[in-house]
C-alpha cells in the first residue's frame, strides 16, 4: 500500500544528509566532548560547529545556544529556570503542553499564572498581553507558531511589552524554526526554544537560546557542560544531526522552499474545501507557517476519520502528538471558540519539504471519500440531510 505522511508537526523523517553527518559520531568518532584527548577534541569540534549552525538558523551567537534533549526540556528550562514562588508568569491559552503543563506545575509551587486568550483565528493581541502584566511579572512566554493551527504570533510586540515592565520574554519557536526566518534580535526575545526533529533532524535533541547576560537556573546538577546551564554528557551524534538539519533548513528557505510548500498546502486546503461540504479552516485569515492546515469536518469524529485515512495510507493528526490518546478536545481549538463537537471533528494536515505534488493529489483523492463514508454512518449528518 502506498503511504503518504502529512504529520510533520509531530515529527519529520531524517534526510540522508543528516544521517550521514551523524554516522561517524556513533562509530569511529565516539569521544566524550569533555575529554581532552584527540577523540574528545574531535567530538568537541563537532559540537562547536553544530552550535554555530543552530545559532545561524535563529540569528544568535553560538555562545547563546544551550543544547537540550528537545523542545520540552528547552521550554521547561526557560520557565523553571527563571521563576520562583511569588513570581508572576504570563502565557497564552494555546501554548504547547510543554509550556502549559509546566505553568500548571509552577502554580503548585506558588507562581501566579495568567492565561491570555485568543481570537477565533488563534491570534493573541498585544492589548491582551498588556492587560495581563502585573508588578511582579517575571516572565512572558508566548509561542511563535501554534503547533495545531500553524498561526504565527506577533511576538516582537509581546517582547516589547514584557521588557517595558521589566520582565523577560520567552517564545516556543519549535514549529516556526526552519519554516520562517527567525532572528532573535528582531524578535527581541530573551529565551527561544527549538527542536531538531521538526526540521528533519534526529529526535531527542533541541536547544534553548539564552540571550547574553540572561541567567537561567539549571534543571540538572552535575558537570559544567553547556556553560553550567545544562549538566550531562552531550549527545554528540544528535547535536551534529541538529546542526546539519539547521544548515539544510536555511538553504531550503533561501531557495524559496517555503513558498513552494505553501502553494501545495493551499492546493490541498482548497481542494478539500471544494470537494467536501460543511468543512472549514481553523485559523482562516491569519498568517500561518507554510506547511500547516487544520480543518474541521462537521458530522464526523476526527478519530474515526484519522483511522479511516490511515487505513487508506494517509497519515494525519487530530492535533498535538503530545496529546494523542486524550479524551478531551483540543485546548487550542476550544480557546479559539470552537464547540467541543467541532473541535472533535478537526484534523491537522502538516506537510514537510519532502511532500510531493502527487502526495497532495493522493490526499485529495482519499479524504473526500473517507469523509463521505463516515457521514453515511453519522446520525447527525442524516438528520441534517433529511
Amino acid at each position: 500500500m502506498r503511504r503518504v505522511y502529512m504529520d510533520a508537526n509531530a515529527t519529520t523523517p531524517l534526510v540522508p544528509e543528516v544521517f550521514e553527518a551523524m554516522r561517524p559520531y556513533y562509530l569511529e568518532r565516539f569521544g566524550n566532548a569533555s575529554s581532552i584527548h584527540q577523540a574528545g577534541q574531535q567530538a568537541r569540534a563537532a559540537v562547536d560547529h553544530a552550535r554555530e549552525s543552530v545559532a545561524a538558523l535563529i540569528g544568535a551567537r553560538s555562545s547563546e545556544v544551550v543544547f537540550t534533549s528537545g523542545g520540552t526540556e528547552s521550554d521547561n528550562l526557560a520557565l523553571f529556570g527563571n521563576l520562583r514562588g511569588g513570581d508572576h508568569l504570563v502565557i497564552s491559552a494555546i501554548e504547547h503542553s510543554a509550556v502549559l503543563h509546566a505553568a500548571q506545575e509552577l502554580e503548585k509551587r506558588g507562581v501566579k499564572v495568567t492565561y491570555v486568550g485568543c481570537d477565533g483565528a488563534s491570534r493573541i493581541s498585544a492589548d491582551a498581553v498588556q492587560a495581563a502584566i502585573r508588578p511582579n511579572t517575571k516572565l512572558v512566554s508566548i509561542m511563535l507558531a501554534n503547533n495545531e493551527t500553524g498561526v504565527l504570533q506577533p511576538v516582537a510586540e509581546f517582547a516589547e511589552i514584557a521588557h517595558k515592565h521589566g520582565a523577560l520574554f520567552h517564545t516556543d519557536a519549535v514549529q516556526a524554526a526552519g519554516k520562517v526566518p527567525i532572528n532573535v534580535a528582531a524578535l527581541d526575545c530573551d529565551l527561544l526554544s527549538v527542536s531538531a526533529h521538526k526540521i528533519h533532524g534526529p529526535q531527542g535533541v533541541g536547544a534553548l537560546y539564552v540571550r547574553r547576560n540572561v541567567r537561567v537556573a539549571p534543571l540538572f546538577y552535575g558537570g559544567t557542560h553547556e556553560r553550567q546551564r545544562r549538566a550531562g554528557t552531550e549527545n554528540v551524534p544528535g547535536i551534529v544531526g541538529f546542526g546539519k538539519a539547521a544548515e539544510l533548513a536555511q538553504e531550503w528557505m533561501a531557495g524559496g522552499g517555503a513558498l513552494a510548500l505553501a502553494a501545495e498546502r493551499d492546493r490541498l486546503e482548497t481542494g478539500i474545501l471544494v470537494a467536501v461540504a460543511e468543512t472549514g479552516v481553523n485559523g482562516a485569515g491569519a498568517e500561518r507557517v507554510a506547511n500547516t492546515t487544520n480543518l474541521y469536518f462537521d458530522h464526523v469524529e476526527a478519530e474515526a476519520l484519522l483511522i479511516a485515512l490511515d487505513l487508506k495510507g494517509l497519515a494525519v493528526s487530530g492535533g498535538s502528538a503530545c496529546q494523542s490518546g486524550a479524551t478531551e478536545p483540543s485546548h487550542v481549538l476550544l480557546a479559539m471558540g470552537l464547540t467541543p463537537a467541532r473541535a472533535r471533528a478537526s484534523l491537522r494536515f502538516s506537510l514537510s519539504r519532502l511532500t510531493m505534488k502527487d502526495d497532495v493529489d493522493f490526499a485529495l483523492e482519499v479524504v473526500p471519500a473517507a469523509v463521505a463514508r463516515l457521514r453515511e454512518l453519522s446520525p447527525s449528518f442524516k438528520a441534517v440531510a433529511q
